[in-house]
């Protein structure tokens, strides 16, 4: 597979397969990697992933699942996801479309999907300095997608009793808890994210099930990314080691 300029090859320590990422582009983060790592997958269950970027996310959990459609809007991203599945030869199981999320009804048809897995931008547009790069301001602002776009584009594929999983910042679950429940998510599943054992969380995992009862929320224990001397804890080398 060539490498073109600004572009890199990665080890994702996952069945041998690696990414060719965009330098002038959003490179995938840990998030991607936590959220990949977060739902009990199905050997039958058919994903949908909602802006996939470089296609990390189909790539480290294709071992897992059925079939995956992985979309994006951004040109360069899209190709470089398909490049990535080619590369990996993963091309019978994860579908790379290039397309907007928020008219997501003109091309799915509804419930045809057993869990959603989104890594959507974090901020709205007025908050935060945006990126140079317009990919990556887009990756990280809410330029081309809000909370409620992702949140609505699940609902749409998801089959009854679907999941929907997804990273964030926890300063949005407010939000978060409401778009999921006006949409017939209802939360069932709430990890937080810790850099350290002793700063504040960053980062979220959530995941709801469509059609699900109100209530019974597990919080579950928080995930703690380094120990105090900056190296990765036993639970994050495991991930990163892709166990389970």
């Amino acid at each position: 597979m060539k490498i073109c300029e600004n572009e890199r090859l990665d080890d994702l320590l996952c069945s041998g397969r690696k990414i060719i990422q965009n330098t002038r582009e959003f490179c995938f983060s840990i998030d991607a990697v936590l959220l990949a790592h977060y739902p009990h997958y199905h050997k039958s269950w058919r994903v949908f992933d909602l802006g996939t970027g470089t296609g990390v996310m189909p790539l480290l959990i294709a071992d897992n699942v059925a079939e995956i459609h992985a979309m994006e809007i951004n040109p360069v991203m899209a190709d470089l996801a398909r490049r990535n599945v080619e590369m990996n030869h993963l091309s019978d199981k994860i579908k790379v479309v290039e397309g907007d999320y928020r008219v997501i009804k003109e091309l799915y048809t509804a419930g045809g999907f057993d869990l959603v897995i989104a890594n959507p931008p974090y901020r709205p547009v007025n908050q935060g300095q945006h990126n140079a790069l317009s990919g990556v301001a887009a990756a990280r602002h809410e330029l081309t997608a809000t909370l409620t776009d992702v949140v609505k584009a699940a609902r749409h594929l998801l089959r009854f009793h679907g999941r929907f999983a997804m990273v964030h910042l926890p300063e949005r679950l407010g939000e978060i808890m409401v778009a999921m429940h006006e949409n017939g998510i209802e939360p069932k599943r709430l990890c937080l994210v810790q850099p350290k054992p002793d700063k504040p969380s960053n980062l979220m995992l959530i995941e709801g099930i469509m059609g699900g009862s109100p209530g019974g929320l597990k919080a579950e224990l928080p995930l703690v990314v380094h120990e105090m001397d900056g190296s990765y804890t036993e639970e994050i080398l495991r991930i990163y080691n892709n166990e389970h």
